[in-house]
């Protein structure tokens, strides 16, 4: 799912709490598991990849970082019963974003342009937001990057892998650190992401990303209903 399209923690996330993983450790164990396919999925993607109009990549990696950092810290000072609170209606938001932010994106695009260091700005609540909970963060990024650029979405896609990970990665740091992965389930489902990220991004190429959209929005709404019943049934 992340190699085609994004979303990827719409499942993994949903899978560790079914198996008995508390939410905020899931979501950590989670981010940590998908770090290794990001970086595979972008080095599928290497001959791809473009730069942006005003914009480092260098700057956009620290942003992220810092980003990444105070998301971690933010969830790891979220007490278990708040983030199952929040679960359900973070899988709602990211829902909502993964299937109608690319839209969303070319409306404003056509009526907004903002400037480089706006879109650092915006880069950093995004590493936030990754580091707390990451879901559609990538779909984000790409909509946001549209406003300032005019390069292709195949192209924003080795760019949004490569800064997914970053702030991931970063994140992860703290979560090991702070003795939040179950290395089990994270082990295993870090051989599988790795395998998918990177034989699945090389057949995303060939893709029509707009059905593939279509059916991971439709699966997202599925788990992220399931969630609140699970939650509030």
């Amino acid at each position: 799912m992340n190699a085609v399209a994004g979303g990827g923690s719409f499942v993994t996330l949903p899978a560790l709490v079914a198996a008995g993983v508390p939410s905020v450790n899931a979501n950590a164990t989670s981010t940590v598991a998908l770090v290794p396919s990001a970086l595979a999925s972008a080095f599928a993607y290497r001959q791809d990849f473009e730069g942006f109009e005003g914009v480092s990549m260098k700057a956009m990696a620290v942003v992220s970082i810092v980003g990444g950092v105070a998301g971690a810290v933010l969830l790891m000072n979220t007490p278990q019963r708040v983030f199952d609170a929040l679960v359900p209606f973070l899988l709602a938001f990211g829902t909502i974003v993964f299937a109608f932010g690319r839209q969303a994106g070319e409306w404003l695009r056509s009526r907004v342009k903002i400037s480089p260091p706006m879109v650092l700005v915006v880069q950093f609540l995004l590493g936030v937001y990754g580091g707390y909970f990451g879901g559609a963060v990538g779909i984000m990024m790409m909509a946001t990057w549209s406003l300032l650029t005019t390069a292709s979405l195949a192209s924003m896609q080795p760019a949004r892998n490569v800064l997914n990970a970053v702030m991931n990665a970063t994140a992860s740091i703290l979560f090991i650190a702070g003795g939040l992965i179950y290395w089990k389930p994270m082990a295993a489902m870090l051989v599988g992401a790795v395998v998918g990220g990177y034989f699945t991004a090389r057949v995303a190429r060939r893709l029509d990303p707009a059905k593939a959209r279509i059916g991971i929005s439709c699966l997202n709404a599925v788990i992220t209903g399931l969630m609140f019943w699970k939650t509030f049934g």
